[in-house]
């Protein structure tokens, strides 16, 4: 048991002291960091940065290789169009010689409706305009001329008998407007005068001539006058104004003397705000200076009692100088 006690105790031993140096293993890690000047100068992980680098180049190459992959797949586009476009341009090739052929087998010129209009032997293929003497057409021709002639002479007896009809119905017309247009001017002239003796009347009887004040009156108002018809005031609207006139200058002056009482009052306001004003300064002056000496006395005891703290802070307080061992003892760890 003892032994067993004894082996237990050692492996114990040995678990503390492995425990203790990983421990100072890492210590020594972690001062070999923070004691670096280097390191603590930049303050980053360069590990993390050489990881972040090296996934920076991973993208980089991945991106180059899909752009890669794109311009191989666009070239392939390219080639499939250029391919497209030849292939098109033969099927329009062979379509234009297809109706090129057909026109040429189908539809040949002298098939068409108006080729004898263009036909080079069109001239002969046409009959002459005449065989003989006996030439049927001939004895046909004149019969058309002859009643075409009778034709000719009927319409035109007709347009004449049209002719006459049509003058003597616009003479008929010409006198009935005319005697129409006469009575309308007889009765535009009539109408005119007995418009004009009308307005003439109405000027003389009218309220302009005849000087009415009423005539002059807006339609805004009995206020407002129509300045084109107003013939001047009467004496009841004179003196009435001049009334209101005289108590406009009475207003004026008591306004005036109103003004005057105003301003005295407001004069010997001001004295007596500016005296009591003189009076508070000398007041505040007064206790400025109070305080002023308070403060002073105060001030002169703590210098003193500041004065007597240093002698005491000199002589018993910092009388112990630290060496250079006391500060020897800070940064040995990197806790």
């Amino acid at each position: 048991m003892s032994g067993l006690g004894l082996g237990r105790e050692a492996q114990e031993a040995a678990a503390v002291a492995a425990a203790l140096e990983r421990r100072r293993q890492r210590e020594l890690q972690r001062q070999s960091r923070v004691f670096n000047a280097w390191l603590r100068t930049i303050g980053v992980d360069k590990d993390a940065l050489d990881a972040q680098v090296k996934d920076r180049k991973i993208q980089e190459a991945a991106k180059k290789a899909r752009n890669e992959e794109l311009a191989n797949e666009f070239k392939q586009n390219d080639k499939i169009m250029c391919m497209l476009e030849e292939r098109q341009k033969y099927v329009i090739r062979n379509i234009n010689k297809a109706v090129s052929d057909f026109q040429k087998n189908f539809q040949k010129p002298e098939t068409r409706r108006e080729f004898d209009l263009s036909d080079p032997q069109a001239l002969k293929k046409d009959r002459p305009a005449r065989l003989s003497d006996n030439d049927p057409r001939y004895d046909l021709h004149d019969k058309n001329r002859i009643e075409l002639d009778r034709k000719t002479m009927e319409q035109q007896r007709t347009e004449e008998e049209t002719h006459r009809a049509v003058c003597a119905a616009t003479k008929e017309f010409n006198r009935s407007q005319a005697a129409e247009l006469a009575e309308r001017k007889k009765l535009e002239k009539h109408q005119k005068m007995k418009d004009d003796m009308d307005e003439i009347s109405s000027l003389l009887q009218g309220d302009l001539l005849s000087e009415n004040p009423e005539q002059a009156i807006s339609s805004f108002g009995r206020h407002r006058v129509i300045t084109d018809r107003w013939k001047g005031m009467n004496q009841d609207q004179l003196m009435a104004i001049r009334s209101s006139q005289q108590q406009q200058v009475l207003e004026k002056l008591r306004l005036k003397e109103e003004e005057r009482r105003r301003d005295a009052e407001w004069d010997r306001q001001s004295i007596q705000a500016a005296r009591a004003q003189l009076i508070l300064e000398r007041h505040q002056q007064r206790q400025s200076w109070e305080r002023c000496r308070a403060l002073d006395s105060i001030n002169a005891e703590l210098s003193q009692e500041q004065k007597s703290k240093n002698i005491y802070l000199k002589e018993e307080e910092y009388s112990n100088v630290p060496t250079s061992q006391y500060f020897a003892q800070f940064n040995t760890t990197s806790r």
